[in-house]
């Protein structure tokens, strides 16, 4: 008589394969986290967008403070609100001025690397053994600009991404700006690689 043995994995482990298979998809599928440095050297510019805010605020306020005599009610006040005259004209008094600070603002976006890139870029700028002697884990005078070049992306108008900042590129702008915002350039770069998006929750 012969034997049948069933070769068919338990249905409760093909179920957790396919669970688990799904996750995994999930967890390769993240994208690698971005972080932007807004650079804007227009003060007209900034004081238009923050006095239009400002002007939007008070509009608002007033506008909602009417409602409560015209007796609007609150589940309706707010869109109430939005269509009274002077909302809508510091709403687009505050749309102008966001796109002229937004024209006269440059930005640089930089996007984290891959562990195994981070870990490599340490090891091609060793800090000097004065430096290893002082706490430090990378050369301080090599190892910004190739962080910020190997960080920063660039895009078109389209959102494809296109060549950006070489490191010749990123040494002449900490080389060339003022202190402050020469660290800001090198820390923007160094965060987005250090920022952690997981919640490791409460055990």
């Amino acid at each position: 008589m012969a034997i049948t043995t069933n070769t068919q994995p338990p249905a409760d482990a093909v179920a957790r394969d396919a669970h688990w298979s799904a996750k995994m998809a999930r967890l390769k599928a993240r994208k690698l986290p971005e972080r932007s440095l807004r650079l804007c050297d227009d003060d007209e510019a900034k004081k238009s967008a923050t006095d239009a805010a400002l002007e939007l605020a008070k509009a608002r306020t007033a506008a909602r403070a009417e409602s409560v005599e015209q007796g609007i009610t609150e589940a309706a006040r707010e869109e109430w609100t939005v269509t009274q005259p002077d909302v809508v004209a510091a709403q687009l008094r505050l749309d102008q001025a966001e796109r002229a600070l937004e024209h006269a603002t440059v930005v640089l976006t930089f996007r984290a690397l891959p562990r195994p890139a981070w870990e490599q870029l340490l090891r091609d700028h060793p800090p000097t053994e004065a430096q290893a002697d002082q706490g430090m884990e990378y050369n301080v005078e090599t190892y910004p600009a190739a962080l910020i070049a190997a960080c920063h992306i660039e895009r078109d108008e389209s959102g494809g991404e296109v060549p950006g900042m070489s490191e010749q590129e990123a040494q002449e702008l900490l080389d060339a700006w003022p202190d402050s915002e020469a660290k800001a350039l090198f820390t923007c770069a160094l965060l987005v690689n250090q920022t952690m998006r997981a919640d490791l929750g409460k055990g």
